[in-house]
């Protein structure tokens, strides 16, 4: 991939486990680690995020240019594609190696530490969009053959690779705006024209996958922009019948601060207020929150199931 782009995210401390796969420490495991908390999923679904790997098996390709991500932007063609058995190998190995510094660390939880090398979870998004990835299929087998749990996030432009995919543990949907004209703003898609068909073919596949996997829908509220039509949102919800759905407030980091403003950012009582006035139109209420994250969960009802033993 490009050199200058691979350097700049080797920078940002990102770890190459292929030409276009990377793993990159989240702030809530380095948090976890010191005994700063932990993040919205453990409280909301019981992953421990001290044995948590987030990565990316495509941050060479993603289609949408989302003002509100705080990732850099770039897309480039797959000139090679990564062997699903390395990126597990190799990613585990850059998990270790990022997080080798923490362990003479005199606020870290040694017991963490030791654990935190061996994950147990992997989140597959971080940049890009994982279903432009030829060999996704292959890649969560890996994982569940290596026993860990599996996490997909998808932009929800590519309906047909879904609906053949492998089930992960968790599969989530991002929605980002109630409508196409919203959609065209904020996602900013390569392909306008096709963009909001996609993102309702991807929620009609996903209804057809409930009970398949777990379904999650995730709304990043930007003040000011998307905090609108509370109803066209419980339709789309409603529409998809998915698990769980996450609001949750956009965060003025990265990449993002280029393009808005911090005013943007919620804070965690607005997203609250608007999960309320969505909530208004449809059968999902608020179940659980984490201010630190500026995060809701909704779902139609609760239910002990949503919280897994995942070791």
């Amino acid at each position: 991939m490009d050199k200058n782009y691979k350097a700049l995210l080797e920078k940002q401390q990102y770890a190459f486990a292929g030409d276009h796969s990377a793993v990159k420490i989240c702030s809530w495991t380095k948090k976890s680690l010191r005994g700063e908390g932990v993040c919205y999923k453990e409280k909301f679904y019981g992953i421990k995020c001290h044995r948590c790997l987030q990565m990316s098996p495509s941050v060479n390709y993603c289609g949408l240019d989302c003002i509100f991500c705080w990732r850099e932007r770039h897309d480039e063609p797959y000139t090679t594609i990564d062997d699903p058995k390395l990126v597990v190998q190799r990613g585990v190995e850059g998990q270790r190696f990022l997080l080798s510094g923490f362990g003479g660390n005199k606020k870290v939880d040694l017991k963490k530490f030791k654990e935190s090398l061996n994950p147990k979870h992997v989140a597959i998004s971080l940049t890009g969009e994982p279903l432009t990835y030829p060999k996704i299929n292959e890649l969560i087998r890996e994982y569940h053959k290596n026993g860990f749990t599996t996490f997909v996030v998808t932009n929800g432009q590519y309906p047909k690779v879904m609906k053949k995919m492998q089930m992960p543990t968790q599969l989530y949907v991002s929605l980002d705006a109630p409508n196409e004209e919203l959609l065209a703003v904020i996602d900013r898609p390569k392909n306008k024209k096709i963009a909001w068909k996609n993102l309702v073919k991807t929620l009609d596949v996903l209804k057809s996958l409930k009970g398949k996997t777990r379904t999650t829908i995730r709304i990043t509220i930007i003040k000011g922009i998307n905090d609108l039509f509370p109803e066209q949102y419980a339709a789309l919800l409603e529409r998809c019948d998915a698990d769980f759905v996450e609001v949750k407030g956009y965060m003025f980091v990265g990449a993002s601060r280029e393009r808005l403003e911090i005013e943007n950012m919620p804070l965690h009582k607005e997203v609250k207020a608007f999960a309320g006035e969505i909530a208004k139109h449809c059968a999902y209420k608020i179940i659980d929150e984490q201010g630190a994250s500026r995060v809701v969960l909704m779902m139609k009802k609760d239910s002990p199931n949503r919280i897994i033993s995942f070791d």
